[in-house]
């Protein structure tokens, strides 16, 4: 009998590690790896440099844009792995930028509604992982990867936005949930860290007979 496809989304905080994990985990299992729209963005820049005129551009530039995603991923025959999910951008991002007075009422309130139309035709993913990390961590990575854009990202920001991780995570019941420990991890250049990973996976999906070697 033929298997359906599965959907996997990777969460987590600016810097946690999510595009390496998304490509690493897709190469081993052979998903398809959808990546978070960054360098083709077309507001990322100015929003870091003016976040109260840019937030809700930015983030309906992102909504739209993963509600695309998310529909062909549903969509496809294909196992597919996502960077960030849709649901980060309004319960974690715009929220953040709502309460942190970045973003108007009205705004917000107009993103929020178009957010809940949305859920409503989107099947949540298979297995939602989500990479935890605290904030020196974050920073670390950040300043690895070097991106000009993100350097000037206060420590206070990221913070909160753990904050409203947490939160999310704690309620989350669209699906099975895996967290990721990932401050003491080192996935990328260490064998032994990303095999951990692999067998947590495993574990967290009833259709972990396909993924054997």
């Amino acid at each position: 009998m033929p298997t359906p496809p599965l959907f996997i989304a990777v969460a987590g905080n600016i810097g946690a590690g999510k595009s390496s994990l998304a490509r690493l985990l897709g190469e081993r299992f052979s998903w398809r790896p959808y990546f978070e729209s960054v360098d083709d963005n077309p507001y990322l820049a100015d929003f870091y440099a003016d976040m109260e005129r840019w937030s809700f551009h930015l983030q309906i530039y992102f909504l739209a844009n993963r509600f695309k995603c998310h529909k062909e991923i549903v969509e496809s025959s294909e196992s597919v792995i996502q960077d960030r999910s849709i649901y980060e951008d309004a319960e974690i991002f715009a929220r953040n930028l709502y309460d942190i007075g970045k973003m108007t009422e009205r705004d917000y309130t107009n993103y929020v509604s178009l957010f809940h139309v949305m859920m409503e035709y989107l099947k949540p993913p298979d297995l939602m992982i989500y990479l935890k990390a605290n904030v020196d961590t974050l920073l670390r990575q950040i300043a690895r990867r070097g991106r000009a854009f993100e350097q000037g990202i206060q420590r206070s920001y990221l913070e909160q936005l753990n904050h409203l991780y947490g939160s999310w995570i704690d309620s989350y019941r669209l699906g099975p949930l895996l967290i990721i420990e990932s401050d003491d991890l080192d996935f990328v250049n260490n064998p032994v860290d990303l095999d951990f990973i692999i067998r947590r996976v495993k574990q967290s999906l009833p259709q972990m007979q396909l993924f054997e070697s």
